[in-house]
């Protein structure tokens, strides 16, 4: 690390330097914590991003948007709201929603030291620094939101990476209770593990689908913003087309369901499989609601906070498809397919012998 830091001009160094010789220090006087403590800030860090979600969804519904309406004050010249200048409701959910940024900033140094301490594999430790950058990126996107008065696309971007970091905080709470020593083990058929990329990959489509139709409906986040500065596509076929993607995704979950069931996969695994589908039916039932009702303000944050979960959902499950350690799964489907692949071989090859004998 120190040689890559090197590198850099001097001045960047030095500040570089500095900070990682302080993260070391700091860690240096740290207990080293156990397993459990470190899986118990992974799953808070999970939750705290999932939550800020749903906090950032009532500022939409409530036109709070532009509560506090400049960043990375509040108002000119003060980071606290300002009394008469918004509505003080509108103040006091930005201003709210602001403030828990730095909770999930917490979160996300304590599961990075605590890893980082516990001496974790180099992926564990990637994925937990970039949790850290990736709260600092989105309060800087949440700053340009403001500065842009809430433009549709901004607002779609700044809420689809608080999905990718919930998706891999759900990977940290599953690895981080894995043996870092022990081989990597595959717990499903290879067909399977490819269907969780299925799974993820019809998410990523229905989370951006339903995005657009959000940009297209009657919540911009701000009283003041009109239809003519919204996602100019008809809310109706938006909606139809979140709907369809949302069909495809539940669609391959349910595959991806039935087959491990029928491998008779490790049980964690087929329960985690079970409450995805749950997830996703209360998501779609939710969903029917809001087309039916005419996207009542209430919907909104069950929606937000319930792709969320469905989202830490499908993280957990595609992060099982390798486990590490003995109590990992009860049998390694990798070496199964090694084996079937070379009975397989072995079979053509007797086959073509008796052939050439008859011949």
């Amino acid at each position: 690390m120190r040689e890559r830091v090197a590198s850099m001009s001097p001045s960047v160094s030095r500040v570089f330097i500095s900070f990682y010789t302080a993260i070391l220090r700091l860690c240096a006087k740290m207990p080293v914590p156990t397993v459990k403590r470190q899986r118990l800030y992974a799953i808070i860090l999970m939750v705290c991003q999932g939550g800020i979600t749903f906090t950032g969804s009532l500022v939409r519904v409530t036109g709070s948007g532009l509560g506090c309406p400049t960043w990375p004050q509040c108002h000119p010249g003060t980071f606290i709201p300002e009394s008469g200048a918004t509505p003080w409701v509108n103040q006091l959910i930005e201003f709210g929603n602001r403030t828990l940024t730095f909770v999930v900033s917490l979160a996300a140094l304590f599961a990075f030291l605590a890893l980082l301490r516990a001496a974790r594999r180099n992926t564990m430790l990637h994925v937990a620094f970039l949790q850290g950058i990736g709260v600092i990126a989105q309060a800087v996107i949440g700053g340009i939101t403001v500065h842009l008065d809430l433009a549709w696309w901004i607002v779609m971007l700044h809420f689809l990476p608080s999905m990718l970091l919930v998706y891999f905080a759900a990977f940290l709470v599953v690895k981080v209770g894995e043996d870092d020593d022990a081989p990597r083990r595959a717990t499903m058929p290879k067909a399977l593990r490819w269907a969780t990329w299925g799974s993820a990959i019809t998410l990523a489509v229905t989370l951006v689908t339903g995005t657009m139709t959000t940009s297209s409906g009657p919540h911009a986040g701000d009283e003041a913003i009109t239809q003519e500065h919204r996602l100019q596509i008809d809310l109706l076929e938006m909606a139809n087309l979140h709907a369809h993607s949302m069909y495809l995704y539940m669609g391959i979950t349910i595959g991806l369901l039935a087959g491990l069931f029928a491998v008779r996969v490790d049980r964690r695994i087929r329960k985690a499989a079970l409450w995805l589908i749950f997830g996703i039916v209360l998501q779609g039932f939710v969903g029917i609601l809001q087309y039916n009702l005419g996207v009542p303000r209430w919907t909104v944050p069950l929606h937000v906070i319930g792709s969320a979960i469905v989202t830490a959902m499908t993280g957990l499950l595609w992060a099982m498809r390798f486990r590490r350690g003995a109590d990992t799964a009860d049998k390694d489907f990798d070496t199964e397919d090694t084996e079937d692949t070379a009975d397989t071989e072995d079979t053509a090859s007797a086959d073509a012998r008796a052939t050439e004998k008859t011949s």
